[in-house]
């Protein structure tokens, strides 16, 4: 017989990459927020910067040795434009990279923007037992995101397996 699991609140730090948008008009980076909070989470940071490799990614590394955060939602930068260098701000910082996440992010947009989904360069990863999930621009994509993907996954009750365990907050879960 299996245990019920309880839930762990997962820390979870927001950046918004985005060359044209601020706080106001962020609506992405606020469904992301919204949709962590509703599902019992904690905000533990949150950011806006320019596209830019060298900005996001001193954020990002901030974030990660920060103790306090579990998990990093990013989105925007992920395209295909000159201005979208997401992957390749942040995942050098990888210790290891979750190829499924971008993989399966695809599938299920499928279903949402048919084959423009190719143009997503959605990834995940892990650095120092911090995850690291980046998102499209799009609120709807974020959505996707979040509801077909991240939500379970980063609840700690979700089986077989989540990404709860892997965090600092749900070690003990291991």
């Amino acid at each position: 017989m299996h245990q019920q699991a309880d839930f762990v609140p997962l820390n979870i730090a927001v950046l918004t990459l985005s060359d044209t948008r601020n706080s106001e008009t962020d609506t992405s980076g606020q469904a992301l927020v919204d949709l962590l909070l509703a599902a019992g989470h904690r905000l533990a940071a949150r950011d806006l910067c320019a596209d830019d490799i060298y900005i996001s990614r001193a954020i990002v590394s901030a974030w990660i040795a920060d103790q306090g955060v579990d998990i990093i939602l990013t989105t925007g930068g992920t395209g295909l434009t000159d201005r979208d260098s997401t992957p390749e701000a942040l995942s050098p910082l990888f210790d290891r990279t979750i190829e499924g996440f971008g993989e399966l992010f695809r599938q299920v947009s499928y279903q949402d923007i048919g084959s423009s989904t190719l143009q997503s360069r959605a990834l995940g990863g892990l650095a120092n037992q911090t995850l690291i999930f980046c998102l499209p621009g799009s609120t709807g994509a974020c959505r996707t995101g979040w509801n077909a993907i991240l939500g379970e996954q980063l609840d700690s009750r979700h089986r077989p397996c989540n990404f709860a365990a892997q965090t600092r907050s749900g070690a003990h879960l291991r």
